[in-house]
């Protein structure tokens, strides 16, 4: 199939779609954008926690069970690194440190995040194009009852358990989106944007804070789909649902269409909530009915293909 398409994602379940895109589009057709507003330093390093999960699955040796990091992985660093206080909290495997050490290395010789993307994927024999949302710094802070909490003090360190009041995102005054994503979204041969099941406020928003990417949603000639998250009233994973209630929001897909309304053209929706597709209809936003539950990766290729087939109907 011979589109230009962009896929906004990050995240476990915004990765499992975009292998499913992969597996449907050429690599010159496919432009996947990711997720940096959860990027940190630790123990020293820079690490690209989404972009990461991306990349793994993309080269099919993501870890199944866990969903983030290597399949087959060890842990002597970690268990060596336990006997010393507070620095084990977040975890990296083995095979994992060498990712983190290649980007450090590489971003004190004054590379780009998306220079760097590109010879990781090669390492890693993707061809498929993956680009960071921006190489200017961007990080998500999540103001709660706790205090104001950088990401992965929030959803690693404490599990996600503070109540979420507010969504900050520090540097998005300064941060421009990356070139190959800002020419793109900006293209006059640009066939659909799809945004992958990824969590609205803490996978998606980042790149929507990003300067002109929102206004070139809400005028880019080409359709604008999105996966939803939710089903049944619940994300598959992460917690969406519960920032959703905690800001006042239904967990359900009508906030969804309703969170992305001034560009959506298009929502799919799990074909067990589609009572909900008359009310989300009535928002001026197409509806499409299927499965979204991503279980094996026929299902991802599945659920790709619907994309591009109602992406193409709008």
């Amino acid at each position: 199939m011979n589109k230009s398409i962009l896929s906004l994602c990050g995240g476990v379940g915004g990765a499992k779609l975009a292998h499913g895109l992969c597996k449907n589009v050429r690599p010159e057709d496919l432009l996947i954008v990711v997720n940096t507003g959860d990027d940190f330093r630790h123990l020293g390093l820079h690490i690209s926690p989404d972009l990461d999960t991306v990349m793994y699955t993309l080269a099919e040796v993501a870890d199944p069970e866990r969903g983030w990091g290597i399949a087959g992985e060890t842990w002597d660093f970690m268990e060596a690194l336990a006997g010393f206080a507070d620095l084990d909290w977040f975890r990296l495997g083995d095979k994992d440190l060498a990712t983190h050490l290649y980007r450090t290395r590489m971003l004190g010789q004054g590379q780009g995040l998306g220079q760097i993307t590109r010879a990781l994927c090669r390492s890693f024999g993707i061809e498929h194009r993956i680009v960071p949302m921006s190489d200017d710094p961007l990080r998500t802070r999540i103001v709660t009852d706790r205090g104001t909490l950088p990401f992965q003090d929030y959803f690693v360190r404490q599990g996600c358990r503070p109540g979420v009041q507010a969504i900050e995102f520090d540097g998005a005054g300064q941060a421009r989106a990356h070139p190959d994503f800002a020419a793109l979204l900006n293209s006059s041969e640009l066939d659909a944007v799809i945004l992958c099941p990824s969590n609205p406020f803490l996978s998606i928003d980042p790149l929507l804070s990003l300067e002109d990417v929102r206004s070139s949603l809400q005028s880019v000639n080409a359709p604008v789909i999105a996966v939803s998250p939710i089903v049944g009233g619940k994300a598959l994973k992460g917690p969406a649902a519960k920032i959703m209630e905690e800001l006042g929001m239904a967990a359900g897909n009508l906030s969804i269409a309703g969170y992305y309304r001034d560009f959506l053209d298009g929502l799919i929706i799990d074909a067990g909530d589609e009572h909900e597709a008359q009310a989300i209809g009535e928002l001026g936003i197409k509806v499409k009915a299927a499965n979204t539950v991503m279980r094996s990766v026929q299902d991802r290729i599945d659920l790709a293909e619907t994309c591009l087939e109602f992406a193409a109907s709008l």
